[in-house]
C-alpha cells in the first residue's frame, strides 16, 4: 500500500516503516520559539534539568511578536530571549528582522522532506516547501530542545486537488478562505492537508505559502505542496543548498478524504466575525462601511502581495476614513520593496508602514482598532479580541479586495471593473 508525503516524512524520521493513526517518536530537523511563548519553552527547558541544547544549530529564537517594544514587562522578556540565545549559541533573528515563519524560510532552515515543529500553530506556512511543518506547545518545545525528539501520531491526510486556474482579481487567498467555508475550521482537525494537481502547480512559492500558512485555521496538522521547479527556483534565489530529498505521495496512497476545487469558479471571499469559516462571497456584503485596512502577517506580508495593493492603489489614495496598515514579513522583503519603490508609492497613497513583525495581527502594538471597528485584514485569524480589542470586528479578505476597499472606503467587490473614481 503506498504512502502519503505525511507517512513516508514521518517513517524517514523514526526510521520505520509508519502508517496514519501510529503513534511515532521521531527526530526532529530544526525547532523554533518566539519572544510570546520561547520564555516558557525556557523555563521548562531548565525545569527539565537542561543545560545545554541537543543541537544549537537546529534551535531558533525569533522576537517578532512584540515589536517594537511596547513596554518594560516585554523588554523584560526579549532580554530573557536574547541571553539565552546567546548562552546557547542557537540561531537568533532580532526585532525588526521579520515575522518567525518568513525568517526560518528565507534563512534555509525549512527544506523539502523535512520535519520541522515550532512554538507556534502557523509553522504550517512551511509545507509549501514540501516539509512537513507544524506548531507544538513550549512542553514539547522544550522537549525538542532537549533531545532533539518529539512524540507525535502520523496524521490522516486529505487530498485538495485545485483545478485550472483563478480568474483576474482572485488569490490564493481566497482559495483557503473558500476551502475553510467549506469544511469548517474543525474540518481537517489532525490532518494533513495535501495540496495537488495543475492548480497547484500553477500557484507561486509565495501563493503556496499562503495557502498553507491556514492550513491550521481548518484544524490541519500542516499543508503540504508537491516539490518542483518552483520550489527549486525559491531555494536559488535565496541562495539556499538543497541537501534533503524531496517527498511525493504515491499513487496508490490511501486518503481519508479528497477535495476537487476549480479556481475558475472560485470569486473573492470574505471571513465575517468572529471565526474564520464564517465565510461568503464578498459581493454578498458588498458596501459595508470599514474603518482600518491591514495588510501583512505570515499570511499576506510578502513582496508580492505588497506589489498586488501597491499596483492598485498606485497615483491613488486612500479614503480618507481608512487607517491603513502595512507590516512587511520581513526586513528581506522591506528592502526589495524599497528598491522597487513599492514602499514609496504605498505611503504616497496614504499607507502607514509598519515594522516587520506580529504586533498588529495579535494586537500587541501597532494600530490597536477602537471599539466598534470594522477592520479588513489580510491577517488569518479573525477572533474576538485577535488585534487587541474584542469591542472590534475583523474581516478577512485577499490582498485585492483589500485595496479596492481601501480606496473606496466601503467593502468592494474587485470582481467589479469599474472604480468610481
Amino acid at each position: 500500500m503506498g504512502k502519503t508525503i505525511s507517512e513516508k516524512i514521518f517513517s524517514n524520521h523514526c526510521n520505520k516503516d509508519v502508517k496514519a493513526g501510529e503513534i511515532v517518536i521521531v527526530d526532529v530537523d530544526h525547532s523554533m520559539a518566539h519572544d510570546a511563548n520561547g520564555p516558557l519553552a525556557i523555563d521548562i527547558f531548565h525545569e527539565l534539568n537542561g543545560e545545554i541544547l541537543f543541537a544549537p544549530g537546529k534551535f531558533s529564537f525569533a522576537l517578532d511578536h512584540y515589536v517594537p517594544c511596547p513596554n518594560e514587562s516585554v523588554a523584560k522578556i526579549h532580554a530573557t530571549c536574547r541571553e539565552f540565545a546567546k548562552e546557547q549559541k542557537c540561531n537568533f533573528f532580532e526585532v525588526g528582522e521579520g515575522v518567525c515563519h518568513q525568517l526560518m524560510m528565507e534563512a534555509g532552515y525549512a527544506k523539502p522532506g523535512q520535519l520541522i515543529i515550532a512554538s507556534d500553530s502557523h509553522t504550517c506556512t512551511y509545507g509549501a516547501l514540501n516539509c512537513f511543518s507544524s506548531g507544538a506547545g513550549s512542553t514539547d518545545i522544550a522537549g525538542i530542545m532537549l533531545t532533539g525528539k518529539m512524540w507525535a501520531k502520523v496524521p490522516e491526510t486529505i487530498k485538495v486537488e485545485l483545478i485550472g486556474n483563478l480568474e483576474e482579481n482572485v488569490s490564493a487567498k481566497d482559495i483557503i478562505l473558500y476551502l475553510a467555508r467549506q469544511i469548517g475550521a474543525a474540518g481537517a482537525t489532525y490532518k494533513t492537508l495535501e495540496f495537488v494537481g495543475e492548480g497547484a502547480k500553477n500557484l507561486t512559492i509565495e501563493e503556496r505559502m499562503t495557502i498553507s500558512n491556514m492550513a491550521v485555521e481548518l484544524g490541519g496538522k500542516a499543508g503540504i505542496f508537491e516539490y518542483d521547479n518552483k520550489t527549486e527556483e525559491f531555494f536559488n534565489n535565496h541562495n539556499i543548498k538543497i541537501d534533503t530529498e524531496p517527498v511525493k505521495s504515491d499513487e496508490d496512497a490511501t486518503y481519508c478524504r479528497t477535495i476537487e476545487l476549480d479556481l475558475k469558479n472560485l470569486v473573492p471571499q470574505i471571513a465575517k466575525p468572529h471565526t474564520v469559516d464564517n465565510v461568503v462571497d464578498v459581493k454578498d456584503i458588498e458596501g459595508m462601511k470599514f474603518n482600518q485596512a491591514n495588510l501583512g502577517t505570515c499570511t499576506n506580508g510578502r513582496l508580492s502581495d505588497l506589489e498586488t495593493v501597491r499596483n492598485i492603489l498606485k497615483d491613488k489614495k486612500v479614503h480618507k476614513d481608512i487607517r491603513f496598515y502595512v507590516a512587511p514579513a520581513s526586513k528581506r522583503i522591506m528592502d526589495e520593496a524599497l528598491d522597487l519603490g513599492i514602499i514609496n508609492d504605498l505611503f504616497k497613497s496614504g499607507a502607514i508602514i509598519l515594522t516587520p513583525g506580529c504586533g498588529s495581527c495579535i494586537g500587541a502594538c501597532n494600530g490597536i482598532p477602537g471599539n466598534g471597528d470594522n477592520i479588513l485584514s489580510t491577517a488569518n485569524r479573525n477572533f474576538k479580541g485577535r488585534m487587541g480589542n474584542p469591542n472590534s470586528n475583523i474581516f478577512l479578505v485577499s490582498p485585492e479586495t483589500l485595496a479596492y476597499s481601501a480606496l473606496e472606503g466601503k467593502l468592494y467587490n474587485p470582481f467589479n471593473k469599474n472604480l468610481r473614481r
